[in-house]
């Protein structure tokens, strides 16, 4: 069986894998331990938790923190609370190298964006 296709496929992960990480490890706050399986990302994001939004509302959770994200800069990610940890949220690498640097610059800009 010609083992190329998947040796092709894990490289592209990992290619992706590896440049998410870099752009959210260089984000203040946000700590990102490198995943040992699957393709998901899950950032500590606890630094941002009761920030405030450019309207004012506070960030009281990853809830909110992923409520934010989503209506202010269109990015979607799931908070950590539905995998029992409470202060991270979980995004997929499991998509183009384009669509993945559109949505870490959109979580850059947003939690840029929080005071």
């Amino acid at each position: 069986m010609d083992e190329g296709p998947v040796e092709e496929m894990v490289a592209a992960f990992r290619r992706r894998r590896d440049m998410m990480l870099k752009r959210l490890r260089a984000i203040d706050g946000v700590r990102c331990p490198t995943p040992e399986g699957a393709f998901y990302l899950y950032p500590d994001v606890s630094a941002f938790l009761g920030a405030e939004t450019p309207d004012g509302s506070v960030i009281e959770d990853t809830s909110d923190l992923c409520f934010y994200l989503l209506e202010s800069h269109d990015v979607a990610l799931v908070p950590g609370t539905a995998f029992n940890g409470p202060n991270g949220v979980r995004l997929s690498y499991a998509s183009s190298m384009e669509d993945l640097q559109t949505a870490v610059k959109r979580i850059e800009d947003g939690l840029a964006a929080l005071r």
